[in-house]
């Protein structure tokens, strides 16, 4: 059980508490979660779903309609056809990953993962008992990978090769010219399974591009898929995720989630195909809100003493290069959350290079980021 991480995020969530209960103002800009509320029709496709009775168990891999609702909306956004029987819908998004993980670490084996990436990753490669490969995320590199690097990593051993776009916490996005390249040299390794994680699919700006590894025909025997409702719906306590499995991979992961949830919350999945066949305005709203945000932190941030930030191309996260400042990175956590009553991450909580950066959520108001980020200079300067 020692070998297994966490997510920092909850850890300063819980102290960001502790200091309000005490009294302090504390500016939330470290979790992962949009502060809009869920959309009302799919709150009310929830609630009648109770109404008219879904209180049993379902299908271990989701309601049928549920598992069509998510191939019409894959067809619709990635251009690739799925059949609903390669889907598993899941309690959150962490259970996709969680199965994938399970299946192909062991020891002996090596697992090549994003680093700074998702601290679940890691996490769970390590508890496994095989090897966790850091894939290098770079800023020089807009934070997407280099293929020629990652291929140069695929060792006898390599089982599995995880991806993440767009990314947490860098809001980096893979372009297609490098996901082609990296696809192109893993069909000369049949043995190297890949999974995708895009949970931020629909959260892109300035017209960048989502490439699903689904859209690959190459890889679609030993290709997963990880996405859900939770970021793009505003639906993370809702707990409802899918992936994609291969056909020789999908039965596994159906025995896994028997032997782990059983199923997905029932009036939940039927909530859940509600949002992706009902009304998408709110999703666009959303994504309208962050990128106005996203341009906020990032000018605000780059005004911090010290301080350097790229404009993220996804997701709700802008990842500042706080080298020069002279302070390390877990340091500046502490001081902004104990002195400024600033609640933000250390890059440091995604892996071993994300040292010198620090993870500014902007799932949060104009007027609080902008008062978070003056009390972060504040700091500084004083």
């Amino acid at each position: 059980m020692s070998s297994l991480g966490t997510e920092t995020a909850f850890e300063v969530l819980a102290k960001a508490k502790a200091l309000e209960a005490e009294g302090k103002d504390v500016v939330h800009l470290h979790i992962g979660a949009p502060d809009f509320e869920t959309p009302p029709n799919i709150v009310e496709a929830g609630r009648k779903a109770l109404a008219d009775g879904w209180h049993k168990y379902t299908p271990a891999k989701g309601i049928p309609e549920v598992r069509e609702a998510v191939c019409e909306d894959i067809e619709r956004g990635r251009g690739a056809s799925v059949h609903p029987d390669r889907v598993l819908i899941a309690p959150g998004g962490k259970p996709t990953l969680f199965y994938a993980i399970l299946m192909f670490g062991e020891p002996g084996a090596e697992i090549i993962y994003p680093n700074p990436g998702f601290p679940i990753y890691e996490s769970m490669i390590r508890f496994t008992g095989a090897e966790a490969v850091p894939m290098r995320l770079a800023e020089e590199n807009a934070y997407s990978f280099s293929a020629d690097e990652v291929l140069a990593q695929i060792t006898p051993r390599t089982s599995l090769i995880i991806i993440n776009t767009p990314a947490n916490p860098t809001g980096g996005v893979v372009p297609r010219e490098e996901m082609d390249r990296l696809v192109a040299g893993l069909e000369q390794h049949p043995d190297v399974a890949i999974l995708c994680d895009e949970i931020y699919s629909r959260l892109l700006y300035d017209g960048e591009e989502h490439v699903s590894i689904l859209q690959y025909e190459s890889l679609a025997d030993r290709a997963i898929c990880l996405d859900g409702w939770s970021k793009t719906y505003a639906m993370t306590g809702w707990r409802l995720g899918w992936g994609v499995w291969p056909e020789g991979l999908v039965d596994q992961a159906e025995r896994m989630q028997i032997n782990c949830a059983s199923c997905a919350n029932a009036a939940t999945q039927v909530a859940g195909a509600e949002a992706l066949r009902g009304p998408q305005g709110a999703v666009d709203e959303m994504c309208a809100a962050f990128d106005e945000r996203r341009k906020i932190i990032v000018e605000e941030l780059n005004s911090v003493p010290g301080f350097t930030c790229l404009m993220p191309k996804g997701a709700f996260y802008a990842f500042a290069n706080v080298t020069g400042t002279g302070c390390s990175s877990k340091e500046l956590e502490e001081r902004f959350l104990y002195e400024a009553g600033v609640a933000c991450l250390s890059g440091t909580s995604f892996g071993s290079f994300g040292e010198g950066y620090m993870r500014f959520s902007y799932a949060n108001s104009v007027e609080n980021i902008r008062e978070g980020i003056r009390r972060v200079r504040a700091c500084l300067e004083s």
